[in-house]
């Protein structure tokens, strides 16, 4: 598990990083590492141009912005569970993240990372796309913001474009007496996740995120639908999968998958309506 040889540039400010990115069309981003160097050990990715974007304090963070919270790319795990308003603000917060991989993982893990490399097995995802979550991004040129929901096109796919980079995420104040649920179960053994499963649920509003379970974090809309309609949590969660290719690997397949997620999705709604 050797990575394939590549230049190596530790960016001393976001100007240059942003100007490096769009220079080079064969060029990553690494910060925590904790999604990109995997992927360069087993060679699944092979980047001419490493760029080191972990030393931009600028880009870590949290703070109010209106009515929502903002959070920078290079806020790890641990930042965000140690800041008790956002997951006061956020109860489900603080479950997901200690589900998290290790101690090392959640030490070093970033946010932005788990957003753009797009690891179908992340728990993070999941979370912000319960939460109403939009990237922030910024080039050479400019900045824009994008709904997360939307922003995944398969398996370490986004629709982040070249030379962009992803600077934070803001997420919306929940509404107004809506709860919020977390479950998953990870492989013992390798601790990777099989599923996880996000929900706020409140009169009206219902949003369920699932990760580890399709070829992509996905909004679970039939059982959301199914919720709008009245139906309970058990009724609702019989559509966890609906429309979804469900992944089959050495870890779980299609139908220990499929049975399983419906299983973390009624949990999470369960545990969403105080129950």
């Amino acid at each position: 598990m050797i990575p394939a040889a590549f230049d190596y540039v530790l960016a001393s400010s976001l100007d240059e990083a942003l100007s490096l990115l769009g220079e080079s069309e064969d060029s990553k981003v690494i910060a925590g590492g904790q999604s990109l160097i995997p992927l360069l050990k087993f060679r699944l990715s092979s980047p001419g141009i490493l760029i080191d974007i972990g030393g931009l304090r600028e880009l870590s963070g949290i703070s109010r912005d209106g009515d929502s919270w903002r959070i920078g790319a290079l806020t790890t795990y641990r930042e965000l569970l140690d800041h008790d308003e956002l997951c006061v603000a956020y109860p489900l917060l603080a479950d997901a993240i200690n589900d998290i991989g290790d101690l090392q993982v959640r030490n070093r893990g970033t946010v932005g990372g788990a957003i753009a490399h797009a690891d179908p097995a992340l728990d993070f995802p999941a979370v912000a796309l319960a939460l109403d979550a939009e990237i922030l991004i910024r080039w050479v040129d400019g900045e824009r913001s994008t709904p997360l929901d939307g922003f995944f096109d398969g398996a370490f796919t986004t629709g982040l474009g070249a030379g962009e980079l992803v600077i934070g995420i803001r997420t919306p104040d929940l509404p107004a007496g809506a709860g919020t649920g977390w479950s998953s179960l990870t492989q013992s053994a390798s601790g990777y996740s099989l599923a996880g499963v996000a929900a706020v649920v409140g009169d009206g509003h219902a949003r369920v995120a699932v990760a580890g379970v399709g070829e992509m974090p996905y909004r679970a809309t039939a059982v959301e639908e199914a919720l709008a309609g009245g139906a309970d949590a058990a009724a609702a969660a019989a559509h966890a999968t609906e429309g979804q290719t469900v992944a089959s690997d050495i870890h779980a397949d299609a139908e220990y998958r499929s049975a399983l997620a419906e299983i973390q999705v009624r949990r999470a709604i369960e545990r969403a309506m105080g129950g």
